[in-house]
């Protein structure tokens, strides 16, 4: 069994990262699959729910995994800036690091309606991550997105309930 205590040596990725509240999503896709535009769709939604949000990095992501979560920080070349297609490069808050709860992958067909359970969880870096197949024409991504956050909180705060011999209806 490998040491998880022990940080693995970082990788950079074409990826983009944003943290909302204490959770970071790692989105991941090719040049023009919307990574950036709806990096900066999650910030003004959770800013409209009064929740806080920032962009961790855009294009290139820095991920180790550290004591069995993976972390996300941004290329520190381009850290702080954001490309918007059309607009241009844009200075903008980041925050320096955030353990990823969630892999979004843009992909170009529409992903089936119920995804199989082996495609709703990959191995980044050895840590076990929901993941969300989002097509990249999706005009509901943000609210996807949004919901599996949620989806995934629940999972990490799920308790079993025991339930045995003692219960007085058995």
């Amino acid at each position: 069994m490998p040491d998880r205590t022990v940080a693995a040596a970082p990788v950079t990725v074409h990826a983009t990262a944003v943290v909302v509240g204490a959770d970071t999503v790692l989105l991941r896709g090719p040049s023009g699959s919307g990574k950036s535009r709806i990096a900066l769709e999650l910030i003004a939604e959770a800013e409209r729910r009064g929740r806080w949000a920032a962009l961790i990095g855009d294009d290139r992501v820095v991920l180790s995994a550290v004591s069995g979560h993976l972390v996300a920080r941004p290329a520190p070349t381009i850290a702080g800036h954001v490309e918007l297609r059309g607009v241009g490069i844009l200075a903008v808050p980041h925050e320096p690091a955030g353990v990823v709860s969630l892999v979004v992958d843009f992909v170009s067909d529409p992903p089936d309606r119920l995804p199989l359970p082996e495609d709703t969880t990959e191995f980044v870096d050895g840590v076990l991550l929901p993941r969300l197949a989002m097509w990249r024409e999706d005009r509901s991504a943000v609210l996807k997105v949004w919901m599996a956050l949620a989806v995934a909180a629940e999972a990490r705060t799920a308790r079993p309930q025991f339930v045995g011999p003692f219960d007085k209806d058995t």
